[in-house]
């Protein structure tokens, strides 16, 4: 082989080389953003469970005030009735 032959191969393997270095990032970069949706979906669907637990909290606090006024109201008519 001579050096025009030398100097071919070595521009192959380094165009060779470029490009998969180039597909590696791409697919890399693909991969990351995926990620970080994923992450975002998730942490979306973290904060809907959050609100759901905390209305549900707030409907029951509201149902036992209720309940603590009803009991209230029963133990008046009770003494009344003794």
């Amino acid at each position: 082989m001579n050096e025009t032959d030398w100097q071919e191969v070595f521009g192959v393997i380094g165009a060779f080389t470029l490009v998969t270095v180039v597909i590696t990032v791409i697919i890399w970069q693909f991969g990351a953003n995926w990620r970080a949706k994923a992450v975002l979906a998730r942490e979306e669907e973290y904060r809907k469970l959050a609100e759901q637990s905390l209305e549900a909290q707030q409907q029951t606090e509201r149902q036992l005030a209720d309940i603590a006024i009803r009991m209230e109201s029963l133990e008046r008519i009770l003494k009344e009735v003794e």
